[in-house]
């Protein structure tokens, strides 16, 4: 059986998400990749245990899990606002969704009793665009990740788009970013990508790695 929990979202982002994931394709879909080389590269730079908690958070019908699964990852959460989303991934892994745990739920308004040890967000911090959603984003993340453990965040930098499927995003540098999980964690590698969407667009990312202290 698959492992499914299902929470109350803040319905009006939700309702956009639902609509995106049942009328659009991948291939319409900016942020899509063939393959998560650089969430990957993050990954395996924590030198994890085979058996470490990893949540993806609004992971979507990403393919990460696909590829954490074919590493050998046993314990892997994720989590969307979009039950949409999550029903295409789980339509893709086929019989493998049974050894996901599923979340359908704002990140914003996310409870657990679990503590991980790598916490992976590509694309979905940077939808946050008012201080009190940071704020609270990052205390979740602190409250949630195991000491020593890994917050890999990935969103547009300043170079990058000023929106996103019809919505504003906010716009990191390294520096706000290590202001932004200043209180709990330690900045220990970045980088910049050119994501180049379906339609050949290039849009600059930011990817940081924090160790929670």
């Amino acid at each position: 059986m698959q492992k499914i929990a299902t929470y109350l979202c803040n319905m009006s982002d939700k309702n956009h998400w639902e609509s995106i994931y049942k009328n659009r394709s991948p291939s319409q879909m900016s942020w899509t990749q063939d393959a998560p080389k650089i969430s990957l590269d993050f990954i395996h730079a924590c030198h994890l245990s085979r058996n470490a908690r990893i949540i993806d958070v609004g992971g979507g019908e990403s393919k990460l899990v696909d590829y954490l699964l074919d590493a050998g990852y046993t314990d892997i959460t994720v989590l969307d606002i979009s039950a949409n989303a999550l029903d295409r991934a789980k339509k893709r892994l086929g019989a493998r969704a049974a050894d996901i745990k599923w979340i359908v739920q704002d990140i914003t308004e996310f409870q657990t009793d679990q503590l991980f040890d790598c916490w992976h967000d590509r694309a979905t911090f940077h939808f946050l665009t008012n201080p009190e959603q940071i704020s609270k984003y990052a205390g979740l993340a602190k409250l949630h990740i195991k000491e020593s453990g890994w917050l890999i965040v990935g969103g547009f930098s300043k170079s990058g788009p000023e929106k996103c499927s019809g919505l504003p995003v906010t716009r990191f540098g390294p520096d706000e970013l290590s202001t932004v999980f200043s209180d709990g964690f330690k900045i220990r590698h970045y980088e910049m990508q050119d994501h180049v969407t379906p339609s050949g667009t290039k849009q600059n990312f930011i990817f940081c790695s924090f160790q929670r202290v």
